[in-house]
């Protein structure tokens, strides 16, 4: 089997020579970005790691590649020609589950919950840090792995991973990325789920925020500490749509958060 390790596919760019897949390789990941300098660092940071990328620099011609020849994930700028982030990830949504991490403005709140309404798994903002992408790519791309090997699919990690936990009307299996409250799911992306499992693992035991951004983030990887913040703000948005009465997240002013399963 081969596949393109760097292919710049776009309108005026020919696919790039395919070269032998190595065995070693982790998976095959599409960057679509209009911004060459991102698609570079970003595609060597991921072969680096074992990845094969390939490359598009517009929406129009990454759909239809995306459809064709389906990679195991997908990275999307938001703002780009021709077709932008959002209509791309509505069209591959029509026929796939493809998952989709995409790149968004700093601290654009409209742009991260309307990606995340259209199904995108994860959102990063810019500028970010090449590590903490690499780190949501092997999370996303693990949290699909059980599916897979329903499917018996061959060749996958088979890194242990950690048991579901039940607290009151909560219920979290890591290995599928699966969140429910009183029985109904609710859609987390990977760092919230991250921070969540941590809080519920040790219910009534305070978390400050840093202990949270251990839980959530890579080694060396320096995020706000306010971060957390929103990301809480935007779990309790997510299970008071199924829930308005949600109160299982609890802040202690001045020293952190704490999950009450009572």
């Amino acid at each position: 089997m081969t596949e393109p390790a760097v292919n710049t596919e776009s309108a005026d760019s020919p696919p790039a020579r395919a070269t032998q897949r190595a065995p070693e390789e982790t998976g095959v990941i599409a960057l679509v970005d209009d911004d060459r300098n991102i698609l570079t660092s970003v595609s060597i940071a991921l072969q680096a790691e074992g990845y094969v990328t390939r490359l598009y620099s517009d929406g129009e011609t990454a759909l239809k590649a995306l459809l064709e020849n389906p990679p195991d994930l997908a990275v999307f700028d938001i703002k780009m020609p021709k077709m932008d982030g959002m209509e791309l990830l509505a069209r591959v949504r029509e026929h796939s589950a493809l998952p989709v991490i995409f790149l968004t403005s700093k601290d654009d709140e409209s742009d991260e919950e309307a990606g995340l309404e259209l199904g995108a798994d994860d959102y990063i903002a810019k500028p970010f840090s090449l590590r903490l992408l690499t780190a949501r790519i092997r999370a996303i791309l693990r949290r699909a792995e059980p599916a897979a090997r329903e499917r018996g699919e061959e060749g996958l990690d088979t890194a242990p991973v950690h048991p579901v936990i039940a607290r009151g009307r909560l219920f979290m299996d890591p290995a599928r990325h699966y969140v429910s409250w009183d029985e109904k799911p609710v859609s987390l992306t990977v760092t919230e789920f991250l921070i969540l499992e941590a809080l519920a693992a040790r219910p009534g035991v305070i978390k400050n925020r840093n202990q949270l951004m251990d839980a959530a983030y890579p080694d060396d990887i320096f995020v706000d500490d306010r971060t957390v913040d929103s990301h809480i703000k935007r779990m309790r948005r997510k299970f008071r749509n199924v829930d308005e009465s949600f109160s299982a997240i609890d802040t202690l002013y001045g020293a952190g958060y704490s999950f009450n399963d009572g």
